[in-house]
């Protein structure tokens, strides 16, 4: 089995309203390359970038949720917001493994990491007004860049790291699970539309900006930020993602928006019941040398 470096268990997941957290013990190889898709090199410092960001970003979402949480009292909501902490906690444990090995390659992140810290730090004395809005608008924004992801996911992942592979799109899956909690807990709370919108365009550029900062390390360290065809690389994948995300957030400029009005992506629920008959024991990791790479796991 590809990329792990304990024996893989499978903690008894958690079902929190219609959410499941899943605890799954995702681990990477000591010697995993960087470049995790070798037909793809700027593409894959970019998702380096991205999961750089996690182990700051998502404690923060988790704060910001639990001090909401005080102020909440639909009963139904609470249980779904239980069920988003939890999937958010999984999901940066799972990022932090990986970067601890990225940092091995590129130790100057460490930089970079404390400049995130430093913005979370800053965040969490504002209001939580605008913390929740910001929560709100980042998750409006992952919906593009799933859709982005799992569509094009032949294009973007085909021969790469199964690992990998696997982390990102199950992060994707977990995120169209939870699409409704952080806007549905900002507008229990608030519900004031100007707000919300600050919030999705700040959300979506600071975390877009943070990623950015990760990945031009790591590409100004393996000599290829100042070479022309690579930029030219890295503006046509920013482009894709921009023209990805944005009907996402283009949706979510209307006062009568609602995440639950936007149908999820069909691989997205034949994953969920691929992994639901996963034996226990077994990571879900994905095959990247099928064309279509299935929602199905190697065994």
């Amino acid at each position: 089995m590809n990329a792990v470096t304990d024996k893989p268990k499978r903690v008894v997941d958690k079902q929190m309203g219609t959410i499941i957290v899943r605890n799954i013990p995702f681990a990477f190889e000591e010697d995993i390359d960087p470049i995790w898709n070798k037909e793809k090199y700027e593409f894959s410092h970019m998702v380096n970038g991205a999961s750089l960001t996690m182990p700051y970003l998502e404690p923060f979402l988790i704060k910001t949720a639990k001090e909401a949480l005080k102020l909440c009292g639909n009963e139904g909501l609470k249980q779904e917001i239980y069920g988003f902490i939890g999937q958010e906690g999984q999901h940066y444990q799972n990022h932090r493994r990986y970067n601890e090995i990225l940092k091995q390659s590129y130790p100057d992140l460490a930089a970079t990491e404390a400049e995130m810290e430093g913005d979370y730090r800053r965040f969490q004395t504002k209001s939580l007004r605008w913390r929740t809005a910001y929560s709100a608008g980042f998750e409006t924004m992952t919906m593009g860049m799933t859709d982005w992801l799992i569509g094009k996911r032949s294009h973007l992942f085909k021969n790469a790291d199964s690992a990998v592979t696997s982390l990102v799109l199950w992060h994707m899956v977990e995120e169209t699970e939870h699409k409704n909690s952080a806007f549905d807990l900002y507008q229990e709370l608030y519900g004031d539309y100007w707000p919300r919108i600050w919030g999705l365009l700040c959300g979506s550029w600071h975390v877009a900006w943070s990623s950015r900062k990760g990945y031009k390390r790591m590409l100004q360290r393996d000599g290829k930020w100042n070479n022309l065809r690579s930029r030219l690389r890295v503006y046509s994948i920013v482009g894709q993602f921009f023209f990805n995300a944005a009907p996402a957030m283009l949706r979510a400029l209307s006062p009568s928006y609602h995440p639950s009005k936007v149908k999820d992506p069909k691989w997205v629920t034949c994953w969920m019941h691929a992994y639901a008959n996963l034996p226990a024991g077994h990571i879900p990791l994905l095959d990247t040398s099928d064309p279509e790479i299935p929602a199905q796991f190697a065994q």
